[in-house]
């Protein structure tokens, strides 16, 4: 039933489609998760692919969809075994000769005598003993009837292990029943082998075939081809099945097929069909096996359904590695797991893909010229906004420091605005923000004006000293080694947030320094890997920022540099690097006669030192006398105690009066 309710809305049921109070994929959560790895080392390939495999806080990834699936493949295994139908006929036989003797036993006359001795006589093993009681003359109706429930029961697990349900629609098998699967059978047979021949007229065979026996084949399949799909299947299982059990329980059934439903038909039939469905079907697994090791008994049509289920976790499991070429999240059989491990998992699995969808879908992505994937610049932006955050929260967290939070924002107006975000405190533009009030009210059909957090625009406001601004960063393998390589690269991405989106006309320069020293683009320094190399090349990086300085000589100069190592190294006329260790006086000189050259272009050196070695701490209190600069030895507890310290210093930089 559907509810009308005011507005134009209604309610009713849900039957099928998407979730509709299913929650929307946090795609700035898993950015945040993919950043986090690229700029631990990781690409952005594997960053994504490690994302769907760990999962999100409301979603469970890959790795435990897989866990779980082989959980239920044991659980299958250690639970059941595939004697079923065999101790099913052996009870059934035991008490129909029980029943029987109880019969002959009053009866003083020859004939009882003499059936007793014929039961006496009887082979030991089941199958014999069921064949040679095919002519016996019952004398209790109880054994009788047992005798016949054998003949039946053999019947309608065969059909099973081929047709699944097909034990449950003959549960009460006539003679009747037996001719219509005899008959469906050989006509099966008959349609399989026109197909095999490629007959002209084979799609009107199925048509006819469809017709009078559809009714044993509730997959309703559309095309023969699909027809011999479904069956294949289900023989590739039964076969396995056969393969798992002993060479003596193998010999027992086969002796006993002989004995469904009374008549050997049915056994020759579905060896023929075996036959033609496995020349048709090669590729299937016709030839595995499965240990089952426990004590809960399957019949024949179970132990095919369980050999099905082991079939297709161990597909799910495929499909859920992803290890394959062109492997996607979409090739997850949905069904086939909703069937292993419930509504829940199928649920989860849809969301992964949904996720990776939107990801890709969302530009978040591109292509290096090298064909690699790295991030777009539309997603360094989200992983900016939300690092310069992160060292945002830092900051005001520290006693004394609490007006850097608002730095920046002060200043004179630029003219221009921008929709509100958490955590603004520039002031409001009214008339923009009043008249997006009234845009948003009339396109809805007018009434009362009335605000909304959407409407509200802030307006920008900025210093208009320029600054030239180059942030050294130590990329040699000890800032690796200790831990401070992903703090670094956060450093320099919400530097580079913050200049690109509140003070603009600044001129940043980011440059890396190990061996040698490099001028890097954001997206090279995010997915920069570790590199095993001996230096730190302070000499370089410094004389790179002094050339980025006098290409700006308009600009306030600020130069930032991050290091948790002496210099070691220091760059040779012809370009070559030299390294030692102890630190050459040659080194030393060199960069302080670099920190020298900065000093005279009005620039002060900030270092940023990570760690507490005490040459280290010479050397930077040498370069910051030198400079008029300062040293900052930031917590080295958390990622973004080195961003906060470096942001906090470039604000105290960009400070009117400093």
């Amino acid at each position: 039933m559907t509810v009308p309710l005011p507005d134009g809305y209604s309610y009713g049921p849900w039957n099928d489609g998407p979730d509709p109070l299913a929650p929307p994929a946090d795609l700035r959560e898993a950015m945040d998760e993919i950043g986090r790895d690229v700029m631990g080392g990781a690409s952005p390939r594997a960053a994504l692919e490690e994302l769907l495999r760990r999962g999100t806080p409301r979603t469970a990834g890959l790795d435990e969809l897989t866990r779980r699936v082989w959980q239920r493949r044991s659980e299958i295994q250690r639970r059941h075994n595939l004697d079923g139908t065999l101790a099913e006929v052996r009870r059934l036989l035991s008490e129909a000769l029980e029943a029987e003797r109880r019969a002959l036993f009053p009866d003083p006359g020859d004939d009882a005598r003499l059936a007793e001795a014929e039961l006496d006589a009887l082979p030991t093993g089941t199958a014999a003993a069921v064949r040679e009681l095919s002519g016996y003359q019952w004398r209790s109706d109880e054994a009788r009837q047992n005798y016949e429930r054998i003949r039946d029961l053999l019947g309608r697990e065969l059909l099973e292990s081929r047709f699944e349900g097909m034990k449950e629609a003959l549960r009460g098998t006539s003679p009747e029943d037996v001719a219509r699967v005899n008959q469906m059978l050989t006509d099966l047979n008959l349609l399989l082998a026109a197909h095999a021949q490629n007959f002209d007229d084979v799609p009107e065979r199925f048509a006819e075939f469809m017709r009078r026996h559809g009714e044993f084949f509730p997959e309703n399949p559309r095309t023969v081809e699909e027809l011999i799909d479904v069956l294949a299947a289900r023989a590739a299982a039964a076969q396995r099945m056969l393969n798992s059990m002993t060479p003596e329980q193998r010999a027992e059934l086969a002796q006993l097929s002989q004995q469904a439903f009374g008549s050997p038909e049915l056994a020759q039939q579905l060896s023929n069909l075996d036959g033609q469905l496995r020349a048709l079907r090669p590729d299937y697994d016709w030839d595995s096996a499965a240990r089952m090791r426990g004590d809960q008994p399957l019949g024949l049509g179970e132990g095919a359904q369980a050999m099905a289920d082991l079939a297709e976790l161990d597909a799910l499991a495929e499909q859920l590695a992803q290890s394959y070429a062109g492997a996607r999240l979409e090739d997850i059989d949905l069904d086939a797991l909703t069937r292993q491990l419930g509504e829940d998992a199928a649920v989860d699995a849809k969301r992964l893909s949904e996720l990776e969808r939107q990801l890709r879908a969302q530009g978040l992505f591109e292509r290096a010229p090298d064909g690699s994937l790295r991030l777009s610049p539309k997603a360094l932006r989200r992983l900016g906004e939300t690092v310069l955050t992160d060292v945002f929260r830092t900051l005001r967290g520290r006693g004394g420091q609490r007006e850097t939070a608002s730095a920046g924002a002060a200043g004179e107006p630029t003219g221009s605005s921008r929709p509100w975000r958490f955590g603004d405190t520039q002031p409001w533009e009214v008339s923009r923000t009043v008249r997006n009030a009234v845009l948003r009210t009339a396109s809805a059909g007018g009434g009362r004006v009335r605000l909304d957090v959407a409407d509200v625009e802030v307006a920008e406001t900025e210093h208009r000293a320029r600054a030239a601004v180059a942030l050294c960063v130590d990329t040699s393998w000890s800032m690796v080694q200790e831990g401070r390589w992903l703090p670094m690269k956060r450093t320099a991405l919400a530097l580079h947030q913050l200049i690109s989106t509140r003070f603009r006309h600044d001129a940043l320069q980011l440059i890396t320094f190990g061996r040698h020293a490099a001028t890097v683009e954001l997206e090279e320094l995010v997915g920069m890997e570790g590199v095993w190399e001996q230096g730190t090349n302070a000499h370089h990086a410094l004389l790179l920022a002094g050339r980025h300085l006098r290409r700006h000589p308009d600009a306030k100069p600020v130069v930032l540099l991050v290091t948790d190592g002496e210099p070691t190294a220091h760059l040779e006329p012809d370009g070559t690097a030299e390294f030692h260790y102890p630190p050459l006086p040659a080194t030393l000189r060199r960069t302080t006669t670099e920190v020298d050259r900065l000093a005279k272009l009005g620039a002060t050196v900030t270092v940023f030192r990570l760690g507490d070695d005490p040459r280290l701490t010479a050397f930077v209190d040498l370069i910051a006398r030198r400079s008029g600069g300062r040293v900052i030895a930031p917590d080295d507890q958390g990622d973004d105690d080195l961003g906060a310290a470096v942001v906090g210093d470039y604000l105290r930089s960009r400070r009117p009066g400093r």
